[in-house]
């Protein structure tokens, strides 16, 4: 492992950052912040008041995107941007950012107001290098890279800082780390990745099977989640109520895509917006530790291994109950598109 930062660095900086300006606040500020605000709702530590960054691949085999643009323009989630890159089943990037421009085109056509322009990121899988140290690594300073850094230092704060939700594999992450090693202080990591075994969880498929070297990287240096509960996503949007759907851009959107999602319960990359958009969603968490990390060659990431004081969380059961209520709350509401009427009346 490498001699890199550890995140209790980071807490002892955010600390002193936190004191200092309690104390500038003290002297100057006409006004106070109710720290108590600052608590996040719901068992991680961060909530639908922090700003996101979505990254992930293709858009058709779940309903990541649209639970995030739901939320955004619904449910007063801050999306930040959207980060467009390739995997195991789409590698073709050409192909993953239409898919995503169609979406963000049909919800701005439909009235609403916060959707971020989706941006490619083109960087291989990372190679571990001999030495096993991360500093070693050859980054790809890759586009998404480079956006995850610039928005966390726009908009991230001590109290709050970015979440990067991840529904593919994390090599974007671990490239901004190798960038730029304070990027630990801005940004907590959600990713809907892997599966739940008996003493915690595995960073294998779905999505950690893409990166392993990423994987240790990020989980062993960002403040970290793995969402490793999925549930039966074919709930949130069945045939039989496409004709609920409002009649706007977006509602079409979501008929036409409605039967190529995926009938994978581990294809429901949406669990990592929904666990920090939705207070209740994660219903049961637990903390881990990274486990041992294999010298190389790894199929997969390596192992989350339960620990009381763990630095970082796994969520292991949710709420899908309370995403398919939200959704069709959201998805039917017209002040989600602005006020504008989704019956299809003047």
């Amino acid at each position: 492992m490498s001699g890199l930062p550890s995140r209790s660095t980071w807490s002892r900086r955010a600390a002193r950052l936190l004191v200092g300006l309690g104390a500038l606040c003290a002297g100057a500020c006409a006004e106070t912040r109710d720290l108590g605000t600052t608590v996040p709702r719901g068992k991680l530590p961060v909530d639908g008041r922090n700003p996101i960054l979505l990254m992930n691949d293709g858009v058709y085999d779940n309903w990541q995107g649209e639970y995030a643009l739901l939320l955004a323009n619904g449910g007063g989630m801050t999306l930040a941007g959207m980060i467009v890159n390739t995997g195991g089943n789409v590698p073709d990037i050409n192909a993953n950012i239409m898919g995503w421009r169609a979406l963000a085109d049909a919800a701005r056509d439909s009235g609403m107001r916060a959707v971020p322009d989706p941006i490619t990121s083109i960087g291989p899988p990372l190679t571990r290098p001999a030495d096993g140290q991360f500093a070693s690594t050859t980054p790809n300073r890759s586009e998404g890279a480079q956006l995850i850094r610039k928005t966390a230092d726009r908009l991230s704060l001590p109290y709050r800082p970015l979440v990067v939700v991840s529904g593919g594999r994390l090599t974007d992450l671990a490239d901004a780390y190798l960038l730029d090693q304070t990027i630990v202080e801005r940004v907590v990591v959600v990713a809907s990745l892997g599966s739940l075994t008996s003493g915690g969880a595995a960073m294998g498929a779905p999505n950690g099977e893409m990166d392993p070297w990423a994987d240790v990287i990020v989980a062993s240096s960002y403040r970290f989640v793995q969402v490793s509960a999925f549930y039966d996503q074919l709930t949130d949007l069945p045939a039989s109520q496409l004709g609920a759907l409002p009649t706007n851009a977006f509602g079409a959107w979501l008929a036409a895509k409605q039967p190529q999602v995926w009938n994978l319960p581990q294809a429901a990359d949406q669990v990592g917006v929904l666990a920090v958009g939705v207070p209740t969603f994660a219903a049961e968490v637990e903390r881990v530790a990274v486990g041992p990390v294999a010298d190389g060659g790894a199929a997969d990431g390596p192992g989350l291994v339960a620990r009381q004081e763990g630095p970082d969380w796994l969520v292991t059961k949710v709420a899908s109950g309370d995403a398919t209520r939200l959704f069709w709350q959201l998805a039917t509401d017209p002040a989600t598109y602005g006020g504008q009427r989704t019956d299809g009346g003047p």
